[in-house]
């Protein structure tokens, strides 16, 4: 079930620090702090617009648990009555791991707060520090600990890519990430925006992004890491929109990151059932038909690839296949095929 949210972006009133990436303005796409009366008109509207009673009614943008404690149960206060049956599930707010304590957690509880997420943005401590982050890895470790003595879902949040970053701390972030057990994951990689200390980093020659193409490779492995985990990733790539896109100056966005890791990860298990195969005949590689424009990829570049690697294929949707299922057939022979889960 594809996760939904109903929005309340909270500025930068929450947060201690000013991390090397964030220009909360850019992201959120305001200015003044959301008043509970507001927040309420945002839940009214999505309730007039038949969004799901699944949908959460979600918090993000700062650190909501740091922001003035007033204001805070304020906002907690104005959607109470949007929450229950025929409305929406519970609430869902993001914060710093330092942002967590026990008599946060009861108050948050007692508002019937659904899921805690956490800025991890890394596992290694001297990243973190580089990027102003004003917190350690053992704090988001104690965070996650206190969280489960409580029945919150948790997700974690993080940033491949940050300055300082390697392929190997990146993939050290990850699996201590999963080692954590969070119920989901959200993974953005790192975009320079304007107005933020890396954009400074960035145009003296300090600091250089990952390249796309890189971005989807690790982006990929990591998608498939959780899943093989049980953890459910909700979000790859930062959600497109005119502000990330008019203030991005470099790093790997694209509106469709999620799809292009899919099509990553579908490549590679195309080429691992087709490599036993003999180039000099055709076959048809079938895939479940809500995977076909990925298999596909974009503008059809996944399929030239294969094309390139000597292999006479025809790309098909098959309805008894499911996720990433693919299954591959002799054009000249109507035989069973091969079958990649």
């Amino acid at each position: 079930m594809k996760h939904q949210n109903i929005a309340i972006f909270v500025p930068h009133l929450g947060c201690p620090n000013q991390c090397s990436f964030c220009n909360q303005r850019h992201i959120s796409g305001q200015q003044c702090p959301v008043t509970g009366e507001e927040a309420a008109r945002i839940c009214q509207e999505a309730l007039h617009q038949g969004v799901g009673e699944q949908a959460e009614i979600a918090f993000f943008g700062g650190s909501f648990t740091a922001i003035p404690r007033q204001q805070m149960l304020e906002l907690l206060t104005a959607v109470q009555p949007y929450i229950g049956e025929g409305k929406f599930s519970g609430i869902r707010i993001s914060t710093r791991p330092d942002g967590i304590d026990e008599e946060i957690l009861q108050l948050l509880q007692q508002y019937r707060v659904k899921a805690i997420e956490l800025g991890v943005q890394s596992m290694d401590d001297g990243i973190l520090q580089k990027n102003h982050r004003g917190h350690t890895a053992a704090h988001v470790k104690e965070a996650v600990a206190l969280i489960r003595k409580y029945p919150f879902q948790l997700g974690l949040q993080f940033m491949p890519g940050l300055d300082g970053d390697t392929e190997e701390s990146m993939r050290a972030t990850a699996l201590a990430v999963a080692e954590l057990r969070p119920d989901t994951v959200r993974i953005y990689p790192t975009i320079v925006l304007e107005g933020t200390e890396l954009a400074q980093r960035y145009q003296a020659g300090l600091y250089r992004p990952l390249e796309l193409e890189q971005a989807v490779r690790l982006c990929a492995d990591f998608l498939l890491l959780f899943e093989e985990q049980g953890i459910r990733v909700i979000r790859t790539g930062l959600h497109a929109s005119e502000t990330v896109e008019n203030q991005r100056i470099a790093g790997p966005y694209h509106p469709a990151f999620r799809e292009l890791c899919e099509s990553r990860i579908l490549y590679t298990k195309a080429l691992e059932l087709l490599k036993e195969l003999d180039k000099t005949k055709a076959y048809h590689l079938f895939c479940a038909p809500q995977r076909l424009s990925a298999l596909i990829g974009q503008g059809g570049c996944q399929r030239e690839r294969l094309l390139e690697q000597g292999y006479n294929i025809k790309i098909k949707p098959l309805p008894e296949l499911k996720g990433r299922e693919l299954s591959v057939q002799e054009v000249q022979r109507k035989g069973s095929g091969s079958r990649c889960s």
